[in-house]
């Protein structure tokens, strides 16, 4: 019988001083089975090489000051087997600061730039944890065949691929891999999108057949409603896969939506846990397979300022052969649709209104006089078995109130829009009327 996996992932809000490495090392200490941790750079690192890469002519300063930053977290790196290691990594960002001051456009030694802050955290929290007789290495992840779908800048891991190029060899002892990043399609080093090293952990949980999967944060668990709001609530136990998404989509800060993906075929559980709170025995908030058990609305999400755009047509085939090639042109320029409504004679979509513009354009190649109506707000209901057509969950009073418009239903969702612009009040209504707040 095997020993049991599992992979933690602290990112940089979980790297900012020495008694965090602690708390990390006696986390590992103590856990079970083989420990795998993703890290992603040390708290603002990647700010610090982001600003570098649009000014690069101050190579020599950064990397004294990123060396002495993280000589601060690890004192004996330098003495350590990892001295070649730690003064390579130096020594490609200021090789990739002087490319970028000959090329500014060069977005290999961008992504090479930007990736040296994973490449270092990991070389730090490895040694801490040797500190602490815990055998643990740094490993790159695009050194150990993690491949991504896409060159430059890609949305998730090639999980195919991967399975297949994964250097398994690499995982004895306790690894500690570089999030963020990995090989792309080109075989250049690529990066990921925001919440990139939640999702190579999600994806490195996939490619081990890990038993569990645990994101540590500063916050305890995914909240009902995004803490933005000032409304006071208590974690969710335990949220679907699909709720999980919904919710990412649309507003908590907590999740992405590409780090529940990898997880879903094989039911991996995910766990949210706070690293200052590292006795707690059950972690606050659990992912997992969706579960239909009683109806009950979980969390609301939201999304400001939202925009349907409709057209008309006396043809049929015409609208269907058409909104083919708009949904796919929308798609190529990244632009959400929220919501779709087909009619034999109609078509509408909804977008945020950032994308506004740019959704009507092209719209407007396709079909003349689109027309827009402007919204201040969309909520997602989410939860599990959530009513058919003919059942209430909304009183009649609270939804004339609202100015509700009910556009979608699923199990796992119900998404509304409003033309009122107040949303914190709103919130405020539907939270008391759905029960998730716990203010008086």
């Amino acid at each position: 019988m095997r020993e049991s996996i599992t992979v933690h992932k602290f990112g940089g809000s979980c790297l900012r001083d020495i008694s965090d490495l602690n708390r990390i090392a006696e986390v590992i200490q103590h856990w079970p089975g083989q420990s795998m941790l993703v890290v992603s750079a040390l708290w603002g690192t990647t700010d610090r090489l982001m600003r570098a890469s649009k000014e690069p002519r101050y190579a020599s300063r950064l990397v004294y000051d990123l060396s002495s930053q993280h000589l601060r977290f690890a004192p004996g790196l330098i003495e350590s087997e990892y001295r070649h290691l730690f003064l390579s990594v130096l020594e490609g960002i200021e090789q990739s600061l002087n490319e970028l001051a000959q090329t500014p456009n060069n977005w290999n030694a961008t992504n090479r730039l930007l990736a040296a802050g994973e490449r270092l955290s990991a070389l730090v929290v490895a040694y801490h944890l040797q500190k602490f007789e815990i055998d643990a290495h740094p490993l790159g992840a695009e050194d150990i065949g993690l491949k991504l779908k896409g060159s430059n800048r890609a949305q998730i891991v090639d999980i195919e691929t991967s399975m297949i190029e994964l250097d398994r060899s690499a995982f004895f002892g306790t690894p500690v891999i570089t999030g963020w990043f990995g090989e792309g399609t080109d075989g250049e080093l690529a990066l990921l999108g925001r919440g990139g090293s939640d999702h190579t952990a999600t994806s490195i949980a996939r490619l081990v057949d890990a038993d569990k999967v645990i994101l540590w944060k500063d916050v305890d668990g995914v909240l009902p409603i995004n803490p933005r709001w000032g409304i006071e609530s208590k974690p969710i136990p335990y949220l679907g896969y699909s709720e999980a998404v919904e919710l990412a989509r649309l507003d908590t800060p907590v999740l992405h939506p590409a780090t529940v993906e990898p997880l879903r075929q094989v039911g991996i559980p995910l766990e949210i846990r706070d690293l200052r709170s590292v006795y707690k025995e059950m972690a606050a908030s659990v992912i997992g397979p969706d579960l239909h058990q009683s109806y009950q609305i979980k969390a609301i999400g939201c999304l400001p300022r939202i925009a349907r755009i409709s057209v008309s047509s006396s043809s049929d085939g015409i609208l269907t052969e058409m909104l083919g090639r708009i949904l796919i042109d929308l798609s190529e320029q990244n632009i959400a649709c929220w919501n779709l409504n087909t009619q034999p004679d109609s078509i509408s979509w909804i977008v945020s209104q950032h994308n506004l513009d740019d959704a009507y354009t092209i719209i407007s190649n396709h079909f003349s006089n689109p027309e827009i109506e402007e919204y201040g707000v969309m909520f997602s209901l989410v939860g599990n078995k959530l009513p058919g057509e003919n059942e209430e969950f909304l009183s009649q009073e609270l939804i004339e109130m609202l100015e509700i418009e009910i556009v979608s239903k699923t199990d796992h969702a119900v998404r509304i829009i409003s033309k009122k612009r107040d949303i914190q009040a709103m919130l405020d209504l539907l939270a008391n009327h759905l029960q998730l707040s716990t203010e008086p």
